[in-house]
């Protein structure tokens, strides 16, 4: 029982790794809170659905990243360059209000009711670990967190762009003197950052109930994952999604009835402990 709760654990923390690295980097980049990356995570699963209808599940999950991708760098052109510089209520306002526009989108074309997308033939089957049985697609989720935590990572530290992308985080003006076009840099990074959260949102897919209320079940634990990992910090965002996959997971089975708030008590203590979170503000 303890395996497969910890399996559940590392299940859920490699979706919020996915889910949350996208938020890291538009915030590193373009100091602003997306209030409305659940539902760009929720468009994502509905546009995989769409595609695997028409194809199979493995076209999904390389398309609607791209798709998604494509969204991101027009949301940067016309949304987040705009917002960079503007109070924070503006920001949270123009977030929110493009939540709710993505969720009526959602629902005019997909409909209200729960959807489901078939797990790939490939991984519809169970792996023996340790003499435990456990489903093949959701080792898959796991893998596949752990290649976009390894990607960006390698990607953010041995490569030009990413030297430019922790130059630009932690100092905008002094890089743009440097001769890197920032806001070319940025638009590559929200479109980056959307793609990850369509990559989530397709591979929640064959697990999860697609349905429009599907973004809130995962963006309060997104930003509880930011803010105790630190805002802007990739690192400190894997450790605390995997911290907080863990808690949920094994709250749900010996705290039943306080593994709801368990999340919050985590972040209130983090925000009084260590403001910045565990690791800073870094990229």
């Amino acid at each position: 029982m303890l395996t497969i709760n910890l399996f559940n654990g590392l299940v859920y923390g490699a979706l919020l790794i996915i889910m949350c690295s996208g938020l890291a980097l538009i915030y590193g980049l373009r100091r602003v809170v997306n209030f409305a990356h659940g539902s760009l995570y929720m468009l994502g699963a509905y546009l995989g659905y769409s595609i695997a209808l028409h194809s199979n599940f493995w076209v999904a999950l390389v398309a609607a990243p791209a798709v998604m991708a494509l969204l991101g760098v027009v949301l940067d052109r016309y949304g987040f360059r705009l917002l960079q510089d503007r109070d924070p209520l503006t920001v949270v306002l123009v977030t929110f209000g493009l939540l709710l526009v993505i969720e009526d989108f959602v629902q005019t074309v997909w409909g209200k009711s729960n959807l489901t997308v078939d797990v790939p033939a490939a991984l519809a089957m169970s792996v023996n670990v340790l003499g435990t049985p456990l489903p093949a697609y959701r080792i898959g989720v796991i893998v596949i967190g752990a290649l976009v935590a390894l990607g960006l990572t390698l990607w953010l530290r041995h490569s030009k762009v990413g030297l430019f992308v922790r130059a630009a985080s932690t100092d905008p003006t002094t890089t743009a003197m440097q001769g890197v076009n920032t806001d070319l840099l940025s638009a590559g990074v929200v479109g980056l950052g959307t793609a990850l959260a369509g990559l989530a949102g397709v591979v929640a897919a064959p697990f999860l109930s697609l349905s429009p209320s599907m973004s809130s079940d995962v963006i309060i634990d997104s930003f509880v994952v930011v803010v105790v990992g630190g805002l802007g910090s990739l690192a400190g965002a894997f450790v605390a999604a995997m911290a907080l996959g863990m808690i949920q997971a094994l709250g749900a089975v010996y705290v039943p009835d306080f593994s709801a708030i368990l999340p919050f008590v985590i972040m209130v203590a983090v925000l009084i402990w260590k403001p910045s979170g565990f690791a800073g503000s870094r990229t």
